[in-house]
């Protein structure tokens, strides 16, 4: 890895921890990054789902005053790390292909639950109207299809957790992405060992974007709590629809 190389993933991490903080995606400008220095995808695919881990971890520093009591998370995590392994296997597993094909429309599907949250909520019922048993299924639910994606690809993670949660839990929207920060980071952690055990890593590239993943994350998550939640679900919206676009144009090209 020469100098250039280095400088380019620093600047992507660095981004990259940014955004995972306020909307999710990061991944989207590590991942290529890691294309342009030279990395073939699944190389590319699983170092940056290790390096963006430290980035998750700063997310949840910066966001913690916006999480619920630590019972209240207790029975999602389990959930997550499995969700996350199977996931993770999936990638290790099979061909990548048909998968790429479907992860443009779940992201875009994701990003309409969101912006759409409130005629939704109307047709499903408003969380606080949910019996507590249907409302732990579906949030249980939301939360393994979640991890089950983010173990196998992991951009736009972050958008497809809070149009989930939002769309089932009765809190506000800065209580939503710090929870998704949380879940975030499990997933992973989750990756970091399922790919550092029989993953193709590569550890070069990960040392250089980590500790930029780290200082982005932790100042994005400081700036979602400035923001009002119309503009946070706004940015939310538009940068997932952005990452849609874009992974639907990559998968037909």
């Amino acid at each position: 890895m020469d100098l250039s190389h280095a400088a380019l993933l620093l600047a992507a991490g660095l981004a990259a921890g940014t955004v995972n903080a306020v909307a999710g995606g990061g991944s989207l400008i590590t991942f290529p990054a890691m294309i342009a220095i030279g990395l073939p995808p699944v190389p590319a695919n699983v170092s940056n789902s290790v390096a963006v881990f430290p980035g998750y971890l700063a997310s949840v520093a910066g966001s913690r005053q916006d999480l619920p009591r630590p019972r209240a998370l207790a029975t999602l995590v389990p959930t997550t790390i499995v969700g996350t392994i199977l996931g993770a296997l999936l990638l290790l597993a099979t061909p990548a292909r048909a998968f790429e094909l479907v992860v443009p429309f779940l992201v875009l599907g994701a990003t309409a639950v969101l912006a759409f949250q409130d005629p939704l909520r109307r047709l499903v019922g408003h969380p606080r109207d949910l019996s507590p048993r249907r409302r732990t299924v579906t949030v249980q639910a939301m939360v393994g299809l979640g991890a089950v994606y983010g173990g196998y690809f992991g951009a736009a993670l972050g958008v497809m957790l809070v149009a989930g949660l939002a769309l089932v839990l009765d809190a506000t929207l800065a209580r939503v992405s710090a929870i998704k920060n949380l879940l975030s980071a499990v997933v992973g952690l989750t990756t970091l060992v399922v790919f550092a055990l029989f993953g193709p890593l590569n550890w070069a590239a990960v040392a250089v974007v980590a500790p930029a993943t780290l200082i982005g994350g932790y100042a994005g998550a400081r700036l979602v709590r400035r923001l009002p939640s119309v503009v946070l679900k706004t940015v939310i919206v538009v940068f997932g629809t952005t990452i849609g676009l874009y992974l639907l144009w990559r998968a037909l090209n």
